[in-house]
């Protein structure tokens, strides 16, 4: 056991230290128990093998075991043991094996104490002829000790790593500092941690508010009653999430839901009155972005927009802005080619709100360049000219058939007499938006026998306009209405023989041709708004020109504004 002992790293040996002390201490009592019963009369001899070095000689067995570092220890111990029991000459003692005998005979006594009062059991009288228990106690003690005062560093060159305690001893041994309130000041405040809840079919909010925000039902009511748009958190669709905030108590902290990657709101709960709540609208900037795309004309122009990769919203934008100038069915021509501006704003990689920024159409029939005018929103020609007309001709959006035209001297088709047609009729489908063809109020909204339900509007150059035949209007008698708001949905409503739209124009009170009469000019910019213009639509312009398809930059083709400014 000695020699295994001895070949293992310095590492091993420290572990398996105190097993090996307790084997060979065992080991030692074990001999010395024999040979004292041997001793004894009717007791039974035990053999006892004792290993002999390899270049023994044959005889009596030799005791002179090669002394290694743990028997070397064991030896000094047993040696200072037999002080405790006999008289040895203080001669025969080295300087480090001195003991005093007082200690060792206090540590006899309290150790047998101890072992008294640990058991109920009767314990042997401790008197000088019956204390083998205490002694193989106290032997154990004195090996340890000796090993732990570095006996063995005495003898060998052996190194010893730094010894430690893995004991727990408690906080009762420390009166001045407690681990305990160490531990409670070493631990840090709750930072509470965003967690997302994916909606599922069937979530609704006032259930999950109630078994997983830890909100009641009177708190569930009057969050929603603050939210701006309270079908944010009653109207879900299966695949949306929200992120939510929870305190230690596992109540609602925070709670962010987006409408979409740009708008959201962000509720948060207050810190003097938990109760309460705040509701925050969460409005993202994106990065603008500008993009040119070209193409030319093959079939119909959306679908020749949409091929070169414009998303479905600056396709329709595109239409309406070029539908004021060009009559796609008999104006395009294949081949024709166009170059269109975007800009969007670009959100975690995502691309919103696209917007036109600058058109080039180039055909056999008509060329036309129109920029967008930051100031207005607006849409000019390069000098400044507008392409919005003041009086729009057609009162919708889109195209319809023209089933009946202006006629003052027209028959009836059943009595033959001259009743006069003050309109122009438009065959559409009921449920069909009617816009307003200018800026102006509302005079009347009326229901007649005859022209159904039907809208007057007074516009501010003095015309007026009357929609008759509808199915729903969609303003009030002195409401306020721009060039494009709807107005009215198209209807059968009235004396009428077919779904349609019969619309009148009049001039000085006297109805006129709404598809011949003389529309207000388009408005133009001069003086400093048309030089602030110019400025602007430089660069863009560049852009067009350069025929660069892809991302561009639109600051890089900014040219010196004087040269626009003639």
């Amino acid at each position: 056991m000695l020699r295994i002992l001895h070949s293992l790293p310095r590492t091993h040996k420290l572990l398996l230290l105190p097993v090996a002390t307790m084997v060979t201490v065992l080991g030692t009592q074990k001999l010395v128990t024999t040979y004292q019963s041997h001793n004894a009369s009717n007791t039974p001899v035990e053999s006892v093998y004792v290993p002999l070095p390899s270049d023994s000689s044959p005889g009596v067995p030799s005791l002179q075991e090669e002394r290694t570092t743990m028997a070397s220890a064991i030896g000094k111990a047993s040696r200072a043991l037999d002080a405790t029991r006999h008289h040895i000459p203080l001669s025969n003692l080295q300087a480090m094996e001195v003991v005093d005998l007082d200690k060792a005979d206090s540590a006899s006594t309290i150790t047998a104490t101890a072992s008294e009062a640990s058991s109920s059991a009767p314990r042997p009288s401790t008197t000088p002829d019956n204390r083998m228990i205490d002694d193989g106690v106290l032997h154990i003690a004195v090996v340890v000790g000796t090993l732990s005062n570095g006996m063995l560093e005495a003898d060998n060159d052996t190194n010893i790593a730094d010894a430690t305690s893995y004991e727990d001893y408690g906080i009762e041994l420390f009166d001045d500092v407690s681990y305990f309130d160490l531990e409670l000041a070493a631990e840090e405040p709750y930072v509470p941690e965003w967690q997302t809840h994916l909606v599922e079919s069937g979530d609704t909010f006032a259930v999950l508010a109630q078994n997983k925000l830890g909100l009641g039902y009177s708190e569930v009511l009057t969050l929603l009653d603050k939210l701006p748009n309270a079908r944010l958190l009653t109207h879900w669709r299966a695949g949306q999430s929200f992120d939510y905030q929870l305190d230690e108590d596992g109540r609602l902290l925070s709670l962010r839901m987006m409408k979409n990657t740009r708008e959201g709101v962000l509720v948060e709960r207050g810190e003097d009155q938990e109760a309460q709540y705040a509701v925050t609208p969460i409005e993202r900037q994106g990065e603008p972005v500008q993009r040119l795309y070209a193409g030319s004309i093959s079939g119909s122009f959306a679908r020749s927009a949409q091929a070169t990769g414009l998303n479905s919203g600056a396709v329709t934008e595109l239409t309406r802005l070029l539908e004021k100038k060009l009559d796609f069915r008999r104006d395009s021509r294949r081949d024709d080619t166009f170059q269109v501006l975007v800009e969007s704003d670009m959100i975690e990689g995502e691309t919103l709100d696209s917007r036109v920024l600058a058109v080039r159409y180039e055909g056999e029939r008509m060329n036309l360049t129109v920029v967008r005018n930051a100031t207005d929103d607006k849409f000019y020609t390069a000098e400044g000219k507008s392409l919005d007309p003041a009086f729009s001709r057609y009162p919708f959006e889109g195209r319809y058939r023209l089933s009946s035209n202006y006629n003052p001297r027209r028959k009836h088709p059943v009595t033959g007499r001259i009743s006069p047609h003050n309109g122009t009729d438009f065959a559409m489908p009921i449920g069909s938006p009617i816009t307003a063809p200018a800026n102006g109020r509302v005079e009347r909204v009326e229901n007649h026998y005859a022209a159904g339900r039907y809208v007057v509007i007074r516009h501010d150059n003095g015309y007026r306009t009357r929609y008759l035949h509808l199915s729903k209007p969609l303003v009030s008698r002195g409401q306020r209405v721009e060039m494009g708001d709807r107005i009215a949905l198209s209807g059968n409503s009235g004396r009428s023989t077919g779904p349609h739209l019969h619309y009148e124009v009049h001039v000085n009170n006297a109805p006129v041709n709404a598809m011949k009469v003389d529309l207000p000019e388009n408005t133009s910019l001069s003086g400093d708004t048309l030089i602030a213009f110019k400025r602007q639509a430089a660069p863009m312009l560049a852009a067009l020109e350069s025929g660069e398809t892809g991302t561009v930059n639109v600051a890089s083709y900014q040219r010196n504004p004087v040269e626009n400014q003639d």
